[in-house]
């Protein structure tokens, strides 16, 4: 069998990574079970809790769900509550931040990829990965295509004056499309979910596979997890517990530095 801890030996950048990465999750896991906060686990790090009873040894990312409705209450309640080396932050805390996805981010440490020098805040995080029903997936598709664009035109993520102002022309419009969904979805119940909408990524998953959320290993910690993680994890990813190819093991290819180091 392939020693896959040769992508992350104890003592390495990335394993290092990792375990910074985890402790951020130690302390949104408290904050989140005193506020009565629900999440899981999702994406990638799901799928390692699953295969690897961790993370996937070369991924450089951790990632949990949490509910769309409650994003204003987790901003309030992290901005807050969250301890000194730690912050949060989304597209309202910064404004140079772009995404719908938000983060809790790490005070003493580096995470340089492309743009990073925009921001306020730079460190090695975890993404809040919103979810939310979902009217019908074919519209969400377009919606987010839109709405991601519109945004960086935005936040000038974007050196051509064309696109900047179609995302000031378009975003009023995709906003309000949003609205629509949601309200729909409010008035007509859908037992079908999906990340937030302006978040690209074709991921779905019926409503029972979710709820009522279980807990999983990972890193040794207990965390919350989805109700089928089975189910959930071969409805996105396949056979999920086949290690993939080399060329397909992927990482954000950043540059880790870790400021509380001598």
């Amino acid at each position: 069998m392939e020693d896959l801890s040769r992508y992350n030996p104890e003592g390495s950048t990335l394993r290092k990574a990792q375990l910074r990465m985890l402790s951020i999750l130690i302390e949104v896991d408290k904050i989140f079970h005193k506020n009565n906060i629900p999440y899981f686990l999702h994406g990638g790090t799901l799928l390692g809790a699953a295969r690897h009873g961790g993370f996937i040894p070369w991924d450089d990312d951790l990632d949990i769900a949490v509910l769309q409705k409650d994003i204003p209450k987790i901003r309030k309640i992290l901005s807050t509550e969250l301890p000194d080396n730690l912050s949060y932050q989304d597209i309202r805390t910064d404004y140079n931040y772009y995404m719908v996805i938000s983060k809790v981010r790490d005070k003493n440490s580096l995470f340089e990829e492309q743009h990073t020098e925009r921001l306020i805040e730079k460190g090695l995080y975890i993404d809040l990965i919103p979810i939310e029903p979902v009217v019908n997936q074919r519209i969400k598709d377009v919606i987010d295509f839109v709405y991601i664009r519109s945004l960086r035109g935005i936040h000038n993520y974007s050196n051509r004056f064309i696109e900047k102002f179609l995302g000031y022309l378009c975003f009023p419009f995709i906003r309000l499309a949003v609205a629509l969904c949601r309200g729909w979805a409010k008035c007509f119940p859908s037992h079908k979910w999906g990340n937030a909408y302006g978040w690209m990524t074709p991921r779905h998953f019926d409503e029972d596979m979710i709820f009522p959320l279980s807990t999983m290993k990972f890193e040794g910690y207990e965390f919350a997890s989805p109700a089928r993680p089975d189910i959930f994890l071969t409805t996105n990813y396949g056979n999920y517990m086949q290690i993939p190819p080399e060329d397909k093991r992927v990482t954000h290819m950043a540059t880790i530095t870790f400021l509380d180091e001598k």
